[in-house]
């Protein structure tokens, strides 16, 4: 198993992904959503995320091993302890540090060979999926530190709240922005605008690398043949 999901790592990482994001358009009872298939969520792609690194430094390794605990004990822990604000709070921060540097990871490894196979694209969907995945705990972080931060957010509950949260950071990675929620305070308007930004130019680096490995690995045209 663990040679597999060596061998798989993005493949995996990019369905726990999508699992993490999505799947609650499944769960019409919220209630089953945030009791069962959040915390498995989380747990999954904690676990899958861990598979990307190969920085072996001591103290970097010692800060993914750290922060990889936190982000895939807690979704179990949350099963019998309720949640609060100071603690979902805390937890948005650990979870940027991971998923940042899990980003980092896919795109380092992007970045580096001069070839293009399901690898390639597959993290560079995930560094996208990421890319939001980030944003999300970003502006989660915003929503609990800043009260009101954000119009239009859902407070019946954290799973609710999330959910919005969800949505909001995929509509302005897109750039789709419908304005149903909007940014009240001057920090998450600065947040929601970087996060735009990043994703612009995370889909023009990422077309310009995809081109430039695609070339590379076709190689130069073969010269004409000489005629008789």
């Amino acid at each position: 198993m663990r040679a597999f999901l060596q061998r798989r790592k993005y493949e995996t990482l990019l369905a726990a992904l999508l699992l993490h994001l999505f799947n609650a358009v499944l769960l019409p009872d919220l209630r089953l959503y945030e009791r069962i298939f959040w915390p498995l969520d989380m747990v999954l792609l904690g676990v899958c995320s861990y598979g990307v690194f190969v920085d072996r430094h001591g103290v970097c390794r010692l800060l993914k091993n750290a922060l990889a605990v936190v982000v895939i004990l807690f979704p179990l822990v949350a099963l019998v302890v309720p949640r609060s604000v100071p603690t979902m709070a805390v937890l948005s921060v650990c979870y940027v540090a991971f998923y940042g540097l899990v980003f980092v990871a896919v795109m380092r490894f992007l970045v580096r060979p001069s070839y293009i196979n399901t690898d390639i694209v597959s993290a560079a969907i995930c560094g996208y999926l990421l890319l939001i995945d980030v944003g999300i705990f970003v502006m989660q972080t915003v929503h609990y530190l800043i009260p009101n931060s954000f119009h239009n957010i859902a407070t019946t509950s954290f799973t609710a709240a999330y959910l919005d949260i969800v949505y909001y950071c995929c509509i302005t990675v897109t750039s789709i922005g419908f304005g149903d929620i909007l940014p009240t305070h001057h920090i998450s308007k600065l947040a929601t605008a970087m996060l735009g930004i990043t994703g612009q130019f995370y889909s023009v680096v990422l077309v310009g690398l995809i081109i430039s490995k695609y070339s590379a690995s076709a190689g130069p045209p073969s010269p004409p043949a000489a005629r008789s």
